[in-house]
């Protein structure tokens, strides 16, 4: 029961680091859509948008900005992939069936012995 829930708090831990790994994604999505300057791309398109100055980051401060965003990212990254590869093994699909089996008979069991519980109080 004690390896279970240790299992349960990796796992808990990993829905925790997913949602930030999730979190900096989006906010490096909304960083970069939002102080990214409109730059012209091939000569057969032109920009016919642009931006205040304000509103745009200079191209160096914008790179020194995404160099430590995708450092942000990575490092979560392995975070994440470090806690997936300490997650145990699924057990044998044999020994799974077994003990859904016995978590079944002990269900059933309760049950059994609620309905008899309920029907002595109400006599």
């Amino acid at each position: 029961m004690l390896q279970e829930l240790s299992h349960m708090d990796r796992i808990t831990q990993l829905q925790d680091e997913i949602q930030q790994l999730l979190t900096i994604m989006s906010s490096t999505i909304a960083y970069l859509t939002s102080r990214a300057n409109f730059v012209q791309v091939s000569q057969d398109v032109p920009i016919t948008k642009s931006r205040n100055p304000e509103k745009y980051d200079a191209p160096d401060v914008f790179e020194a900005h995404k160099k430590e965003l995708v450092t942000d990212l990575i490092v979560k990254a392995k975070q994440v992939e470090y806690l997936i590869q300490s997650m145990p093994e699924p057990d044998p699909e044999e020994e799974q069936v077994e003990r859904l089996q016995a978590l079944e008979q002990e269900m059933a069991q309760a049950n059994a012995e609620y309905i008899q519980a309920v029907n002595r109080a109400s006599k």
